[in-house]
């Protein structure tokens, strides 16, 4: 049966739909561009993500989508793991105010671990379970130059846990953001304020320009939000809460002889009220937590210089500490040099090849949950190299492979192969082979959660459960095949069929009467297919279109029981499809309509229904320095869940967004 409020949701699609239908019909003289760039221009992007050296997007051989700059404004995304539902090969999930499960090709969760994420070439995971803290990953979105996401293997490039995607945020060179802009948002999910000052150190190139030597533009900025409490499906509040300060700078310097050196920081703090019991998934006794609290920063800087005959060598090294105390307390430093050399020896070569050196110093301590030893010291290096062989002018064959070595299981291998036939100037079809690693990280190896004696409240008790020292890494080993194009002027699309059979897939071990162990006892086979479209219907009206099938055969490994159902945990955890429609509309008198609507279908374990979600924004530029916008979001029901147990998990409802921009011109 249909609901009012889906009733009344179809309605507000309905009349979305037909006022961008009417509006578009007849192209408005003097209406603002759509975007700067046309759909064969966006084609011809640079990209750097899939062969560490820029190339265009439309003959990168990989499932790999580009969310714009322009696409974050027009969204109404506030954060950056809700900007990256934008890219339909990603699975997005709320799980409350601050805490997002975010993957590729499966494996969801809050401690999904199989995607890597950069941000301007720092990696962002945590060896503490090999994934991302999305409450720490908070910065400027209009900074934002644009998200290259890879979905599949890439772990030849970029090492290990690239084993399922990456995603790697690109932030605006200093030169791009010069004069003043003041951000200011509000609405019954958070408010936002957020200041930014560009300046001019001195030199020749002058405010807002990056050609030429001398030039040492400086960005700076602060940003303040707080996340409003949600409830959950009971109605109770679910402890979420929070408040987060940042501050961060840039610069860019334009060396003699074409060089550039960046150089970026950034420090910031968050807390977050005591959530309710079972909130946080940890194996085991599940995590008593407090008021959380969360810090770190970082400073980074990278030297690019380049060589004759069109190679280039870049030297880049961070610095990077995050303490957090969430039922536990947990300091990570890190430090991480990396080397990088392209070079063309022949016509027919393009060679990328470097090195790379982590070291991670983490300290652990809480009053239950533990990690044996509570310091650990860790080193990591790699050599890697990768050749794109040119066959022929429209057949092109890259071959790579990395060594990367970790303190846990030692050498790790890591294969790929790659051809790419350029069938036709706007068609390219392509096909990929790769073998990579996701490694283990403390939580496999060095865990220990004190179990629950049996009592009236918990009759069977809870069991101790421990890493083992003998885990090992989880291997995947991944077809793909992949076609990318432009059928017409006016429309473009991408579609990328996959087939990825893992082994040694984490799970837990019934060790003895209250006890387990996480242990290597899963395998099996995940496939799917990833397409997505663009249609420039109208010169002030874009369409994007994307959707995802996927299918899980996850089994128990010879010589387990997997009594604890960790199978049916992680293939209960990804939805089977998810599909998303998006309209970009130009009106009049600088006027705005973006309508989003998304499925995804129901989770299994713990069951989550599917949903359809609805979001329109609209935005007023009355002049080039101010601009005005509203973002209503979920407008077809009440509220709906999107991840985790329904007594904890929290329950997305409608939200409301006004948010004022104000910029001011450096001189």
């Amino acid at each position: 049966m249909v609901g009012p409020s889906q009733r009344s949701g179809g309605c507000c699609a309905a009349l979305a739909l037909a006022v961008s239908v009417a509006w578009a019909a007849e192209p408005q003289p003097g209406a603002p561009r759509l975007s700067e760039l046309s759909l064969e221009e966006l084609g011809n992007i640079e990209i750097t993500s899939v062969s560490k050296r820029a190339e265009r997007l439309s003959e990168a051989p990989a499932s790999v989508f580009v969310i714009t700059a322009e696409d974050i404004r027009r969204s109404g995304a506030t954060s950056l793991p809700e900007a990256l539902r934008l890219a339909p090969n990603l699975q997005v999930a709320r799980i409350s105010s601050s805490f997002h499960a975010v993957t590729s090709r499966g494996f969801n969760g809050n401690l999904a671990n199989k995607l890597l994420v950069l941000i301007d070439g720092r990696s962002v995971y945590t060896p503490l379970f090999g994934g991302v803290f999305w409450d720490a990953q908070q910065l400027p979105l209009q900074d934002v130059e644009r998200i290259e996401v890879i979905s599949g293997p890439a772990g030849t490039l970029w090492g290990v846990n690239a084993v399922n995607g990456v995603i790697n945020v690109i932030t605006r060179p200093a030169s791009q953001t010069p004069g003043s802009e003041l951000s200011a948002g509000t609405g019954n999910r958070e408010r936002m304020v957020s200041v930014r000052q560009g300046l001019d150190l001195g030199g020749s190139g002058g405010e807002g320009k990056n050609d030429g030597a001398g030039q040492r533009p400086l960005r700076l900025w602060a940003r303040h939000i707080t996340e409003q409490r949600t409830r959950t499906l009971l109605g109770e509040s679910a402890g979420d809460r929070a408040h987060v300060e940042q501050a961060g700078a840039r610069t860019d310097w334009s060396l003699a002889g074409g060089d550039s050196l960046m150089a970026q920081a950034q420090l910031y703090r968050g807390r977050r009220e005591p959530p309710i019991p079972g909130a946080v998934e940890v194996p085991g006794r599940p995590l008593e937590v407090g008021q959380t609290t969360y810090s770190g920063g970082h400073v980074l800087a990278r030297w690019d210089h380049r060589l004759g005959g069109g190679g280039s060598l870049s030297v880049q090294g961070y610095l990077d500490r995050t303490e957090r105390r969430l039922g536990y307390h947990d300091r990570l430093d890190t430090a991480d040099l990396q080397l990088q050399h392209a070079l063309a020896p022949t016509s027919r070569h393009a060679v990328v090849w470097g090195m790379q050196v982590r070291r991670d110093t983490d300290r652990f301590s809480g009053p239950t949950l533990q990690m044996l030893p509570p310091l650990l010291r860790q080193m990591s290096y790699s050599l890697f190299g990768q050749d794109e062989v040119t066959l022929r002018d429209d057949l092109k064959l890259t071959l790579g492979a990395r060594a990367e070595h970790n303190a846990y299981t030692g050498m790790e291998y890591l294969p790929s192969a790659r051809l790419a036939w350029q069938a036709a100037p706007t068609q390219l079809l392509w096909a990929a082979a790769s073998r990579t690693v996701r490694s283990p990280t403390r939580l496999d190896r060095d865990l220990l959660n004190p179990g629950v004696p049996p009592s009236p409240a918990a009759p069977t008790g809870v069991p101790t459960v421990t890493g083992s020292s003998g885990f090992n890494g989880e291997v995947a080993r991944v077809l793909e095949l992949g076609w990318r194009g432009q059928p017409w002027t006016d429309t473009s699309a991408s579609a990328t069929l996959y087939r990825a059979d893992y082994e040694g897939l984490r799970s837990a071990e019934i060790t003895g009467p209250a006890s387990a162990q996480l242990v290597n006892g899963l395998k099996g086979r995940v496939q799917g297919l990833e397409t997505w479209g663009s249609w420039q219907a109208q010169p002030n009206w874009r369409l994007h279109a994307g959707a995802s099938r996927m299918w899980q055969h996850l089994r128990v490994s010879p010589g387990y029981a997997d009594l604890s159902n960790q199978l049916g945990l992680t293939e209960g955890a990804n939805p089977s499809w998810q599909w998303m429609l998006r309209s970009q509309l130009d009106l009049p008198r600088r006027t705005e309509l973006d309508v989003t609507l998304r499925g995804v279908s129901r989770l299994e374990l713990p069951a989550v229904p599917a949903y359809t979600a609805l979001d329109l924004r609209l935005g007023w530029r009355p002049s080039a320095n101010v601009e005005w916008s509203l973002t209503l979001q979920n407008l077809l029901d009440a509220g709906h869940g999107e991840f985790g147990p329904a007594a904890t998990r929290t329950e997305i409802g409608r939200s409301a967004f006004l948010q004022l921009v104000l910029r001011h011109e450096a001189p």
